[in-house]
Order: structure tokens, then C-alpha cells, then sequence
């Protein structure tokens, strides 16, 4: 089998049940930037610092998955079963970010990205998580998006935030604060 199809010169692809749209259209860039930020996971999950964690983000990737499926789907048209997210997925996510909590300075001011290249690659992948949401947000209002997929990505975001703190902690590195000029 080949990779390539050709179908996708003109700048048509084809989301799950047949329907042809532009590339550009804002579903494609939504399921885009999941697919994106999956690749981001993947990275951080990779860096030595998450040894303890790679489970969960591999979790976090097969969800990121599922979203990918539902955000290429045609609700009309799909006769596929299409993989789907449970308010457990959202749970975990919570337990995760309250455990990681636990262990963490209180937060009083506002963090700059970095301190480490590791906790700057989580730091990327929050603010492609951010990127995500919005577009699931905007395609939801003329669109189908399940509900779930927007909360998911919320909280997502929040467990991108607090990983990246603990990964500057287990690091031993600095978090550096902002300090606005007034």
C-alpha cells in the first residue's frame, strides 16, 4: 500500500464518512493542531525527567487520538464507530494535576516559559493545547463538537501547566516569575 493517495493535490481531503473539504476549512486545522499537539506529548514524554509520567502521557496521546477521530468525522455521514472520550478521561486528569499539586510551591505570581528545555517543551505543548481548544471552541459554533472534547482539552491544558512546574522542580530548575513593569 501506498502512502500517498494524490487525492489530496487539488487541496480536498476527506473527513471520516467521505465528505470532501478544503484543507484550510476549520475543522482540518482544528484536528490538525490535536495532531500536532500529540506529536508535542510525544516529545515531552520522551524527555529523562518523565521516566515516572510516560504512562500518562501516553494516555493523554491515545485520548488526543480519540479526539482526532471524532474532530475528522462527519456526524452526518459516519457509519464508523468513532472512538469517544468518558468524563473519567476528564477525572484523570484532575487526580493527576491535584497530586502533582500536592507537592509544588503555592503559585502567587505568574511563570515565564522555561528554566529548562524540558519543562520549555511542556510549556509549547500547553500553549498548542490552548491553540486547540480555541478552534474546537469556534468550530462547536457551527458545527458538531462533543462537549467532552472541549473540557477535555481545558483540563488538559491546566495538567500541561502544573506538569510543566513539576518537571522544573524534579529538574531542580529555577521558575522564573514575572515581574511587571508598572
Amino acid at each position: 500500500m501506498k502512502i500517498y493517495t494524490k487525492t489530496g493535490d487539488t487541496g480536498l481531503t476527506s473527513l471520516i464518512g467521505g465528505t470532501r473539504v478544503p484543507k484550510s476549512s476549520l475543522r482540518i486545522d482544528c484536528y490538525g493542531t490535536v495532531d500536532e499537539l500529540n506529536s508535542y506529548i510525544g516529545l515531552v514524554r520522551d524527555q529523562d525527567v518523565n521516566g515516572p509520567r510516560r504512562e500518562m502521557l501516553k494516555e493523554i496521546q491515545d485520548r488526543l487520538f480519540t479526539i482526532g477521530a471524532s474532530l475528522a468525522s462527519d456526524p452526518e455521514k459516519s457509519k464508523m464507530k468513532i472512538p469517544d472520550l468518558h468524563d473519567g478521561d476528564v477525572l484523570l486528569l484532575e487526580r493527576e494535576i491535584d497530586q502533582m499539586n500536592e507537592h509544588l510551591p503555592e503559585l502567587r505570581e505568574f511563570i515565564l516559559p522555561g528554566g529548562h528545555a524540558s519543562v520549555s517543551y511542556a510549556h509549547v505543548a500547553r500553549c498548542v493545547c490552548r491553540r486547540a481548544e480555541r478552534l474546537a471552541i469556534a468550530l462547536h459554533e457551527d458545527a458538531f463538537v462533543a462537549d467532552l472534547v472541549i473540557v477535555y482539552l481545558n483540563r488538559l491544558s491546566d495538567y500541561l501547566f502544573v506538569l510543566s512546574r513539576q518537571m522544573a522542580h524534579d529538574l531542580g530548575a529555577e521558575e522564573v516569575t514575572w515581574k511587571p513593569r508598572l
